[in-house]
């Protein structure tokens, strides 16, 4: 898949990032995790932004992620 294949879906901290990619995985939809701070830190740099993350599934998974993100949100009350 190319890079605009992918959508970000949420941002938020570290724990709550988790909990979403669990659920999607839990109906097989695979997502990805992008991290600057973490990218940051492993590079040597310092960053602001520890433990923010944005969450990003296939174009095609969308409407179904969305609607797992919002359950979470829901659960969470963001």
């Amino acid at each position: 898949m190319l890079e605009n294949d992918y959508v970000k879906i949420f941002s938020g901290t570290f724990i709550i990032v988790q909990l979403v990619v669990d659920r999607l995985e839990s109906v097989g939809i695979n997502a990805i995790v992008k991290d600057e701070g973490e990218s940051a830190r492993m590079a040597g740099f310092g960053s602001s932004f520890q433990g923010y993350q944005e969450l990003y599934v296939a174009q095609e998974e969308l409407d179904h992620a969305i609607q797992i993100v919002e359950a979470v949100k829901g659960e969470l009350e963001i």
